[in-house]
């Protein structure tokens, strides 16, 4: 099992706690993370892109010169995608980009991420996370007492409105719940902060 230190908001070393094996300690299926992400990018498209075709286009219904004797290349209208608004070649529609991964896949995918952030010393875990007053100067105080000057996800056992409230001006940060966690905002963020509570709720939740 992997054991990592845990410190308080002040930044000092408290103890340790083991993680999970089958949660945070298996061996990572980057094949499966790159196929997750896509899923998550792709599920996030609006597929709203559109433009006409030279069908769509206003106009054109005339031939705008015959087809012989002026010289000219021949044309058959002034909508044809050669010409000056003109109708598109093969014009992007509106269209569903989304698709679904099996849930057992999602899962382990998940298990791949929180697992990297292990391997990669980028868990800092919390004896917890309480503040005094919601504001934006009590959360930027704890992120410097744990030495955290990049992006950062925070993952609560549940929704904490103190703490959304201190942390929603922070450039970087990023508030979750044990229950929201997903393998694009693992991935995404440099520094993997989760108090011991949630640790333990996301060995129960996803085991």
């Amino acid at each position: 099992m992997p054991k990592v230190a845990v410190y308080n908001i002040e930044g000092a070393s408290v103890g340790e706690i083991e993680l999970a094996d089958n949660i945070f300690g298996i061996e990572i299926n980057k094949a499966l993370l790159h196929q997750v992400v896509r899923m998550q990018l792709n599920n996030k498209r609006q597929g709203t892109q559109s433009a006409k075709t030279r069908a769509e286009v206003r106009g054109g219904g005339a031939k705008p010169w015959r087809q012989k004797g002026t010289g000219r290349a021949r044309h058959g209208s002034i909508r044809s995608p050669i010409w000056v608004g003109g109708g598109v070649t093969f014009a992007p529609k509106p269209r569903d980009y989304s698709f679904r991964i099996p849930r057992k896949m999602r899962r382990l995918a998940l298990k791949s991420a929180l697992s990297s952030k292990v391997e990669n010393s980028q868990i800092l875990v919390l004896d917890e996370l309480k503040l005094e007053q919601p504001k934006t100067k009590e959360m930027v105080k704890v992120l410097k007492n744990l030495k955290v000057d990049g992006k950062a996800l925070l993952v609560l056992p549940e929704k904490d409105e103190m703490v959304a409230r201190a942390s929603g001006n922070i450039q970087g940060v990023k508030l979750a719940s044990v229950n929201t966690l997903n393998v694009l905002d693992i991935l995404n963020y440099d520094k993997f902060i989760i108090t011991k509570e949630a640790a333990q709720k996301v060995e129960e939740v996803y085991a």
